[in-house]
């Protein structure tokens, strides 16, 4: 399961050890990098490069990098496709008229916007989803407070975080229990099975809030966590590298810019 792995590869990742400031700075520079591009060719370059660095220096399953990826990507194509038919500028390029009630076209200003959408959140995913798999969420939790992010956020987003895979949990034995009673044999039964669970799940969140207000409590919770982790500095090779990285890219991307496929600023 993804929810189940995520977390866990990011926790035997073989950068693991680097400072998870470093990798926030290489991650979320990629990403400015890639939103301010104007061309395609920055963007699908930080994609490939980051992904090799995700998959070979932390040690990543490209298989399960590969699917892992093909779930946003699937979004962005659909999304790109209805952008590409909306936006119309330039010469066309291609038109169907659909029983004369609407026309589609394609233009060249449509494809070169359509692909630099496309990469931009192409790079942008990748560069996240370095983060994410790289980085555990306790270590950017303990971040966040040295950076002196206001605690109740902090902690609100430890139970938050926490309490998703509790409900998935939940919501997983929930279905399976439906499954082996043939719950869903029927479109009709399925509804009902689904309503059953979203219901019992309602109802169990709130009464494991109720009794983790009460162990909390209990254990006198003064409105502070305790956030554990050593990290190691943030000065050194990993951080020098990373800011070469952005540097090369920022590079390409002011000489690359004006580029696209048919050879003319995108409009």
């Amino acid at each position: 399961m993804y929810y189940e792995l995520l977390e866990d590869i990011a926790q035997e990742s073989k950068i693991r050890d680097v400072n998870p400031a470093v990798k926030l700075i290489l991650g979320l520079g990629c990403i400015l990098i890639c939103i301010s591009s104007d061309g395609f060719l920055t963007p699908l370059a930080i994609a490939l490069s980051i992904s090799l660095i995700t998959i070979v220096l932390g040690g990543i399953n490209p298989r399960f990098y590969l699917k892992l990826l093909l779930i946003p990507l699937g979004f962005a194509i659909f999304s790109v496709l209805v952008i590409i038919f909306i936006r119309n500028s330039g010469d066309v390029i291609f038109s169907l008229d659909l029983f004369g009630l609407l026309t589609l076209t394609v233009t060249k200003g449509s494809i070169n916007e359509g692909v630099l959408i496309f990469s931009r959140v192409f790079g942008g995913m990748c560069s996240l989803f370095f983060i994410s798999l790289t980085t555990p969420a306790t270590e950017t939790f303990t971040l966040a407070k040295k950076c002196r992010i206001p605690d109740f956020i902090i902690e609100l987003a430890m139970i938050v975080y926490r309490y998703i895979f509790i409900l998935i949990e939940e919501a997983e034995m929930i279905y399976t229990a439906q499954l082996m009673r043939l719950g869903y044999g029927r479109k009709k039964g399925s509804i009902e099975s689904f309503g059953m669970m979203s219901g019992a799940l309602f109802i169990n969140s709130w009464e494991s809030g109720e009794r983790l207000i009460g162990a909390m409590d209990a254990r006198c919770y003064n409105g502070k966590f305790a956030m554990l982790g050593e990290q190691k500095a943030v000065f050194g090779s990993p951080l020098i590298l990373s800011v070469l990285y952005l540097i090369v890219f920022l590079g390409v991307m002011f000489f690359t810019g004006d580029i696209d496929l048919y050879g003319g600023i995108i409009q």
